[in-house]
């Protein structure tokens, strides 16, 4: 790599910490500025851009290419859900490494009107790769936006848990269980309680696991549509 070239595009996203996407093919993206010609090898996709202030930040010794240009060069390579998905995560209160309106200026200053409807999507609150799918996966299977993060209380004021996403109207929440701490006892027995105190505050929860998406999302959309019928949900 030459002294000004930098990782983009989905390597940026990447290095940056957002969630690796789907048949991702693992290429490298180098980039430079025009005359220059990044490295050209195999496993590399060399990008030059047109003289432009630069806006790559050194992390662990590379020079990574702004998250917010990178998402936006990014959308060439993937999917829409994909981009969502790590869009939710650049935006996410507790990283806040970018902001919507910053992901929404950028594409509108590179010309890529197919990500303003795609911006509009992205919601501050999800804190998976999977949490977000599940939410785009409901939405587009026809059953309203739940709310993300939204905290759960007793009546007397003390915090019960914080629902990934949740139908107040209906008391009903969701959550993907990715079993991260199936083999963890004292874990599993700490989301055990909690499970029963959200249903004795009156709210069912409805828990999606992996297979419930893959190969097949309309399983956890038949899921959660059933729940929101039997609690007087009418579409």
């Amino acid at each position: 790599m030459g002294a000004d070239d930098f990782f983009s595009h989905t390597s940026a996203l990447v290095l940056r910490g957002a969630p690796t996407p789907r048949d991702w093919d693992q290429a490298i993206h180098i980039s430079g500025i025009r005359p220059r010609n990044p490295v050209r090898t195999r496993g590399v996709v060399s990008h030059r851009f047109a003289p432009r202030e630069a806006a790559f930040t050194v992390r662990g010794g590379l020079r990574v290419e702004n998250p917010v240009r990178a998402w936006v060069q990014a959308s060439a390579q993937l999917s829409d859900l994909d981009l969502i998905v790590a869009a939710d995560f650049l935006v996410a209160r507790r990283r806040r490494i970018a902001t919507i309106e910053e992901l929404r200026i950028e594409a509108a200053r590179m010309r890529r009107p197919r990500l303003q409807g795609l911006i509009d999507r992205v919601r501050d609150g999800a804190e998976s790769a999977k949490e977000t799918e599940l939410r785009i996966r409901l939405v587009d299977g026809g059953l309203p936006e739940p709310d993300l993060a939204r905290e759960l209380f007793t009546s007397s004021g003390t915090f019960v848990a914080r629902l990934d996403q949740a139908y107040p109207r209906y008391r009903v929440a969701v959550e993907f269980d990715g079993r991260q701490h199936a083999e963890d006892m004292v874990q599993f027995q700490r989301d055990a309680d909690r499970w029963r105190a959200i249903g004795d505050e009156g709210w069912h929860l409805v828990r999606i696991l992996n297979h419930h998406l893959e190969p097949d999302p309309s399983v956890a959309l038949d899921i959660v549509r059933r729940a929101l019928l039997r609690a007087g949900w009418r579409p």
